[in-house]
């Protein structure tokens, strides 16, 4: 491998300098004019990465989610379609660090022989990027990136991020017993079709979806998809709205699943009736939230991720006993302190199933799921999904059944493992397996709202003079530093009924989340500001 040919296309995308440039959950995610630079040196350590796994391809896929279309970002995919090992984070975030040219090649051959990475072997990193128009210049950069490095690179030019991370898995899986599916995507929409109409085993899905894109990639994705959907089979009736993708501008913009979340209302236009069932997609179409406006009421009610890892646990449990499973595999449930302490005593009294408590961000919930046989994660935003393990798939496939009810629940198994995306939350995936549930139960949005009742929560940013100093334990449910500070946060907590609340550090500002709830409105808001304070006095407010 030439020195010279990196530092020569290196010299084509200049990073922004002066900027400490940090590898998160979600890659690289800035202002989209930081990132040309940044993209190339990720090229550099997909090439780096794909030769450490034998020649395996590595995925990158270039989008910022949820975020304003001024940003985007970029991430590297794992073989099998997971997230990038935690341990590389840090040689990404070194690469990208380099302060020169030289200075990088320099720290990429020094990466190659600590890894002990043979560089005459070969490599293989394929791409996706979102509708941002600034992707285009950004997959050339690390298309540049792959060619300084004689990686074979393909562009699968516009996915969403469950698309790409489904085709990672596919390529480095074809021809074996473990194949994920066709490498294309068209094998994407064939396999979701295929295992949508399986699992609805003959069942009809009772009124319409009306499905909000964010005028996102999500939009045309499920448009292809919906093509060779044949609704006869299953009652399916699918309306598309905000999936406008000549605008970049709009991208996002009072619309989308974090506008739903974060705003608690539906979009404001198109404007939802009542009665009728809606769901909302984020930009790069991972995240899922359902709502309704209740006809009764006229009130607002939102599905969120809690709702949809409830809905699939319980509908999986059902399943696991009627196949006559129990003892034979282990389901479990995976949130993060976020989630709604109603959800989780639901889950535990009521499903009788565990619930594993991980820290924030989705790399985390992905990894406690793998310890189960079918592990249910969902973060309150809606990313989430359901793993299913190798040895769970098997046993639904070689189970003799006792009866036609214990046939029916295997099947259903069967093709909810194939339904559901196994390496990513996947908005479109979880979409049918959400419309399957309703239609299996027999629920309305009324039915589902009716299971248990969220506790009233606040989340407050309090702006600090140094959030390192705030520290946390017991998945970020408690604060180990500063001292003291959590013993006050444990004494103001008991003043209130069946409340709880905890401090962390944000990822992105200088700043700390306060997360509240209580019994009452009232009570969960004055406890998120009382704690609040407790923050600002241990952390220097600002």
């Amino acid at each position: 491998m030439d020195r010279n040919a990196i530092i020569e296309a290196s010299k084509k995308h200049d990073i922004v300098p002066g900027k400490p440039y940090k590898y998160g959950t979600a890659g690289f995610r800035m202002a989209a004019d930081l990132l040309e630079g940044v993209t190339f040196r990720v090229g550099l350590l997909s090439a780096l990465r794909t030769r450490k796994l034998g020649g395996q391809a590595i995925g990158v896929m270039v989008t910022a989610s949820h975020n304003p279309a001024k940003d985007n970002g970029v991430k590297i995919v794992d073989p099998m379609g997971d997230m990038l090992e935690q341990e590389w984070e840090v040689f990404a975030t070194d690469l990208v660090n380099c302060s020169s040219h030289e200075v990088l090649a320099d720290t990429f051959f020094k990466l190659a022989d600590q890894l002990k990475v043979d560089l005459s072997s070969s490599g293989k990193v394929i791409a996706g990027r979102d509708t941002r128009p600034s992707g285009i210049t950004l997959v050339q950069a690390l298309s540049d990136a792959c060619a300084a490095t004689n990686t074979a690179y393909v562009d699968y030019k516009i996915l969403t991020t469950p698309q790409l991370h489904y085709l990672t898995r596919c390529v480095n899986t074809e021809g074996l017993p473990s194949s994920y599916g066709e490498t294309s995507e068209a094998g994407y929409y064939k396999k979701l079709n295929s295992a949508f109409e399986r699992a609805m085993r003959g069942k009809r899905i009772s009124g319409s979806v009306t499905v909000d894109c964010a005028n996102g990639v999500g939009g045309p994705k499920l448009n292809e998809l919906l093509k060779i959907v044949d609704p006869s089979k299953t009652g399916i009736d699918c309306k598309v709205v905000n999936d406008d993708v000549l605008k970049p501008e709009i991208l996002n913009l009072d619309c989308g699943a974090d506008f739903v979340k974060t705003r608690q209302r539906a979009p404001p236009n198109p404007k939802p009736q009542p009665g009728d069932r809606w769901c909302s997609l984020d930009g790069d179409a991972d995240r899922l939230i359902y709502y309704w406006v209740d006809p009764d009421t006229s009130s607002f009610f939102m599905f969120d991720g809690d709702r949809i890892a409830t809905l699939a646990a319980s509908f999986i449990a059902d399943l696991f006993r009627a196949a006559g499973l129990e003892g034979e595999l282990r389901i479990g449930v995976v949130q993060t302190a976020y989630a709604n302490g109603a959800s989780t005593k639901y889950i535990e009294k009521h499903l009788q199933l565990p619930v594993v408590c991980t820290p924030t961000g989705v790399k985390h919930l992905h990894h406690a799921a793998c310890n189960f046989d079918i592990g249910v994660y969902f973060e309150a935003n809606g990313h989430g999904t359901v793993l299913f393990s190798p040895d769970a798939m098997q046993l639904f496939a070689k189970k003799a059944p006792q009866s036609p009810a214990q046939k029916d629940a295997l099947e259903t198994l069967q093709a909810l493992g194939e339904l559901i995306n196994q390496t990513v939350g996947d908005a479109i995936s979880d979409m049918l397996m959400v419309e399957v549930i309703l239609a299996h139960k027999g629920w309305g949005l009324k039915d589902w709202a009716m299971t248990y009742q969220d506790l009233p929560n606040r989340l407050v940013r309090v702006e600090v003079g140094d959030k390192d100093l705030f520290q946390t334990t017991d998945a970020e449910r408690k604060l180990s530093h500063p001292a003291g500070a959590q013993d006050e946060i444990d004494q103001t907590v008991k003043k209130y009924t069946n409340a709880r609340s905890f401090a962390r550090a944000s990822g992105t500002e200088n700043a700390c989340r306060v997360y509240a709830e209580a019994a009452t409105r009232s009570e969960a808001d004055d406890l998120a500001n009382k704690v609040a304070l407790i923050v600002k006095q241990y952390g220097g407010g600002a």
